[in-house]
């Protein structure tokens, strides 16, 4: 079976499209595209975060006319690389299945954060998913995370199934699937069962400096990273500030399950200065693979921890990051010193050296996910079959072209679904 995948991240930077088979547990990606986001679309998606971040209401927020036109231009752009992409492909339209789409996250709060500042959990995505059927001529199963939200999950990671059904197609028995972008997640998996949650911010922080103080997009190979030296001082002002919840909880140290949210990642002042800007970055970076390090002190004592990571996601070709990864692992990069009993009993679980290396197959992990999601719906499946500590909820909702429109230009867990059900 032939699955289109599409997702679109919190980074803005791009539509990653991968056209994948899927043969009983075996996965092949065919074929692959990514069309970059114009400058303006993610200017306006932006501006539209901000509104929500501002506390607009949704009826005022879908019907201001910067919304309308945004969403207009975001589904044209996605319809455009799912149409070059099967053209790329040379598969015929026929012979693909469907299409799983994400849509564009801009306003989040999931339950294990919303129950901690007294408020409803919600997940707003963008993109409506009759107008994307109507303009690729496919059916297309989307609003997969509104599912899991409205039955009390978090929505996210949605990554550890499929990271699950990759391990078996690759026949992998135990191993860390680790993505890093935006933010970054992992996915423990071990005898046929997976845990995952978001560790934290990833590219996020070092993105912004890059874009503030170089006018570059990301520090492209390192090449300023790899100049800078360690702040000790720096990396623990990071940890204690930088991921902090609406309700000024540190979000490194909040025990699973959890999900991140980019607005809680804060950009501290020392960071908008260009002064040390080198030293600065390299500490970023190696923040990134510190946090990403840390968070295995939550992995399960009851899962014997895996040797084997498999990472994907574009953070890791970040050398800075990538190394201090490594080193940390190893043994032999720094920590905090009030974190040394944290680090000293995440390495003490290794029957061996740790192997890392970097998936083939990790490019478009993201948007295989959708992929598989979409045959997950069609076969009637509940996604997180297999999931530790995770109810298992048939996800999305499916359009075919052309038929009767309705409203869905955001999800249905949207901020404020719960009055809606009165």
């Amino acid at each position: 079976m032939l699955y289109i995948g599409i997702m679109t991240g919190n980074s803005l930077d791009a539509v990653d499209t991968v056209l994948t088979r899927f043969d009983h547990d075996k996965i092949t990606d065919i074929c692959a595209y990514s069309h970059p986001y114009p400058p303006q679309l993610r200017a306006n998606f932006l501006t539209l975060k901000a509104y929500l971040s501002a506390g607009m209401d949704m009826k005022t927020f879908c019907e201001t006319p910067l919304f309308l036109q945004t969403h207009e231009a975001y589904i044209q752009l996605v319809a455009e690389s799912v149409n070059t992409l099967i053209k790329n492909s040379n598969i015929k339209k026929s012979d693909i299945t469907a299409i799983g789409f994400h849509g564009q996250t801009i306003d989040y709060c999931g339950p294990s954060v919303a129950q901690k500042s007294g408020i409803k959990p919600y997940n707003t995505q963008m993109g409506s998913g009759q107008m994307l059927a109507d303009l690729t001529g496919l059916p297309v199963i989307y609003d997969f995370r509104s599912d899991d939200v409205m039955a009390g999950g978090n929505g996210a990671p949605l990554a550890p199934t499929h990271n699950l059904n990759l391990a078996k197609s690759l026949n992998i028995q135990s191993a860390i699937f680790f993505n890093a972008g935006n933010t970054s997640n992992l996915a423990i998996v071990a005898n046929n069962q997976v845990v995952g949650w978001d560790a934290g911010p990833f590219n996020e922080l070092s993105d912004k400096m890059v874009q503030m103080h170089k006018n570059e997009p990301f520090d492209d190979n390192g090449k300023y990273g790899l100049t800078g030296q360690l702040d000790p001082i720096l990396l623990n002002k990071l940890f204690d500030y930088s991921a902090t919840t609406g309700s000024g909880e540190n979000y490194l140290t909040m025990p699973p399950p959890k999900a991140s949210d980019p607005r809680w990642y804060r950009f501290l002042d020392e960071l908008k200065d260009p002064t040390d800007f080198e030293n600065k970055l390299h500490t970023v970076q190696y923040f990134a693979a510190y946090v990403a390090a840390y968070t295995l002190k939550f992995v399960p004592t009851t899962i014997q921890m895996p040797t084997n990571f498999i990472l994907f996601g574009g953070g890791w070709n970040n050398p800075v990051s990538k190394a201090a990864f490594e080193t940390i692992l190893s043994g032999n990069g720094f920590v905090l010193p009030h974190h040394t009993a944290d680090f000293d009993s995440i390495l003490s679980r290794f029957t061996s050296t740790p192997q890392i290396w970097i998936s083939n197959m990790g490019k478009y992990m993201e948007a295989r996910i959708f992929a598989d999601l979409a045959r997950y719906y069609l076969e009637n499946r509940a996604w997180f079959e297999g999931a530790s500590g995770h109810t298992p909820v048939r996800l999305g909702r499916i359009r075919h072209p052309f038929e009767a429109p309705i409203n869905d230009l955001v999800s249905r867990s949207a901020k404020g679904w719960q009055d809606n059900l009165k």
